[in-house]
């Protein structure tokens, strides 16, 4: 059967190109339109993204103080504890000389009585 509207060669040509062409016009970006309210929008976003940016440095300069005051007050417990370990030394080294005077004492007493008793 012939075709009734009768395309000749160089109809179908130029459909075939056209088609072709509307085929590729689908991937071609398409013009950018921007938004009506984007820059309302977008310092927005800019100014939500600052404060979150605050709100994390806060979050880290607090966690930094936490962890300075935690070694500070470690250190200061180290250093109490090495002041009682040097006190009690202290305190058994005066009772060691303490009780050493009393037996020098009781030894310098010994010999004076025993030095009385041959002069009687």
């Amino acid at each position: 059967m012939r075709d009734l509207t009768q395309t000749g060669f160089t109809d179908r040509l130029s459909a075939q190109a056209e088609a072709r062409k509307a085929l590729l016009a689908k991937f071609k970006p398409k013009p950018h339109v921007p938004a009506a309210d984007f820059e309302a929008v977008r310092a927005q976003r800019e100014a939500e993204r600052e404060e979150q940016r605050r709100q994390r440095e806060l979050e880290k300069a607090e966690q930094r103080r936490l962890k300075a005051e935690a070694e500070a007050a470690r250190i200061d417990q180290a250093r109490a504890a090495e002041e009682d370990e040097l006190a009690a030394k202290r305190a058994e080294r005066k009772a060691r000389k303490q009780l050493t005077k009393e037996e020098q004492k009781a030894r310098r007493d010994q010999r004076y009585a025993a030095r009385k008793a041959r002069q009687r």
